[in-house]
């Protein structure tokens, strides 16, 4: 799944053909950096690997004043083939990347398990330093977003209040936790 395919093809089939710079800015305006996996700076070379595999083609070329000429592109009919599956594949496809954290708590350094609480401690506040900022940026784009974008912002906050919840239960079990690895070390 490309979320920055899925703008671009989505962006040119629903506003018509546009150039880079224009994307970019719709980009920034809608504040997808803030809600996607998107870079707005990503979206340049982008382009070019969806010319470059026939997903868009340029509509015209033009110039404004003493600026450089401009591709100006829209989507293809195979643009909009691969705009519909990536729409379904976006729908369907649930993303949970694995969290290195997970491994670590396997593999925990026996001579550093008094450290551990304090470490836990550690990421629990900067989860809900995340939240805090989370929920601000939200708070502050909130009057520029559609209906949906305002609900799919709120996507992430309801993560990190996920990964909280967990943590605050893993700092309860944590004891446990702890003698098990110093019984397994005596062993």
């Amino acid at each position: 799944m490309s979320s920055i395919r899925l703008f671009i093809l989505g962006s040119l089939a629903e506003r018509g053909p546009m150039h880079g710079h224009q994307l970019r800015l719709l980009a920034e305006e809608e504040h997808v950096h803030m809600w996607t996996d998107i870079s707005v700076g990503a979206v340049y070379g982008a382009i070019k690997r969806l010319a470059t595999e026939g997903l868009i083609s340029v509509a015209r070329v033009e110039r404004e004043g003493h600026y450089p000429e401009r591709q100006v592109y829209e989507i293809s009919d195979a643009g909009r083939r691969d705009l519909a599956a990536l729409r379904l594949d976006g729908l369907r496809t649930i993303v949970l990347k694995p969290d290195p954290f997970d491994l670590a708590m396997t593999r925990l350094d026996p001579d550093r398990l008094d450290e551990l609480p304090l470490m836990i401690e550690a990421r629990l506040l900067a989860l809900r330093a995340m939240l805090t900022d989370s929920e601000a940026t939200t708070a502050h784009a909130l009057p520029y977003l559609t209906a949906s974008e305002s609900f799919v912002m709120q996507h992430k906050a309801a993560r990190l209040r996920a990964e909280i919840a967990w943590h605050e239960h893993l700092v309860t079990v944590l004891p446990d936790i702890v003698a098990d690895e110093l019984a397994r070390k005596a062993d």
